[in-house]
């Protein structure tokens, strides 16, 4: 997938105003508009235009775009990286909406997930309405999970300031992680949203949680996952390990004699602890001490004398 740059689609600088946006716009649209536009490729610019305006006019794209494109150049392979949206707080929970259909696979990885801007219009003098809900996505970590933990939490909000350029404001807040949330989980703060129309109640916030890689372990639903090394005569032989879950507590685990790297074992209720709690699953890994002394290399020299042993047995012609 290549990078699409929409400032130069529009023909405007990365710091253009919205007015200076809005213009281009149509003045673009005057000439490839396909009902009036005489240029062979005019629908498919077209095309090309609208998902330039539909990014660059909408502050919480526009602001999530600038973040993501950094470095980019147009046409050069782009993949986005890993919860690159988490942080920005977006109105609205929906898709991105039903023009989205219409325009490329960049703008359908970058926005296919993400809300559809609400647009404000006048209304009658007492007219009240509940306020427009808010999405972000936020990363935890997983420790808290386990435990439960009440957390500090920044979101990115993009304004538009009186002379039209983009800014990003920071709201802060404190927010309760209840122990075993699940990834994927929304977590609702009433009243965190837009604020109501007239007298109307301020719509929530709803925080789509995920999880912080860890240097251990990794989630599938309820279920943890990780790579659990074992000494040679530890799989050999048999042996109960101790290790430390998320939450610092120690576990141990037998090791049933003859286990061979790449064999998994499961222990049942120790993945999440939601209800019920999922399970861990442990891929065992031998791993071979080094031979760096002179004794290491002698224990290496007798094994191969007396152990019959041939690892490529099953390969051999």
């Amino acid at each position: 997938m290549d990078f699409k740059d929409y400032y130069a689609t529009l023909g405007v600088a990365k710091d253009a105003t919205a007015d200076a946006i809005k213009k281009a716009f149509r003045k673009l649209a005057r000439k490839y508009h396909p009902d009036v536009s005489k240029e062979a490729d005019a629908e498919a610019r077209m095309k090309e235009v609208n998902e330039a305006y539909t990014v660059l006019s909408d502050p919480e794209k526009r602001a999530a775009y600038d973040q993501l494109g950094r470095g980019y150049r147009p046409g050069q392979e782009f993949r986005p990286p890993p919860d690159w949206d988490a942080g920005f707080e977006f109105s609205g929970a929906g898709p991105a909406g039903p023009e989205a259909a219409d325009f490329s696979d960049f703008f359908a990885e970058l926005f296919g997930r993400m809300g559809a801007r609400g647009r404000a219009h006048g209304h009658a003098a007492g007219f009240r309405s509940r306020g427009e809900d808010h999405h972000a996505k936020i990363l935890v970590e997983l420790e808290d999970v386990f435990r439960g933990a009440s957390r500090q939490i920044g979101l990115r909000v993009p304004k538009i300031d009186a002379q039209g350029h983009l800014s990003l404001e920071q709201r802060t807040l404190n927010v309760q992680i209840p122990k075993g949330l699940r990834e994927g989980q929304i977590m609702r703060l009433a009243g965190q949203g837009a604020a109501g129309i007239g007298e109307g109640p301020a719509g929530d916030l709803l925080l789509e949680v995920h999880f912080k890689p860890h240097p251990r372990f990794r989630v599938q639903g309820q279920d943890l996952y990780m790579t659990l090394p074992v000494a040679p005569w530890e799989a050999a032989l048999g042996a109960v390990v101790e290790f430390a879950l998320p939450d610092g507590s120690g576990l141990k685990v037998r090791i049933p004699e003859g286990a061979q790297s790449g064999r998994q074992l499961r222990v049942r209720g120790k993945g999440i602890p939601s209800s019920p709690p999922g399970d861990l699953l442990l891929d065992v890994q031998v791993v071979v001490p080094p031979a760096t002394s002179a004794r290491a290399k002698e224990l290496y020299a007798t094994m191969a004398r007396e152990l019959e042993f041939d690892p490529r047995a099953a390969i051999k012609g």
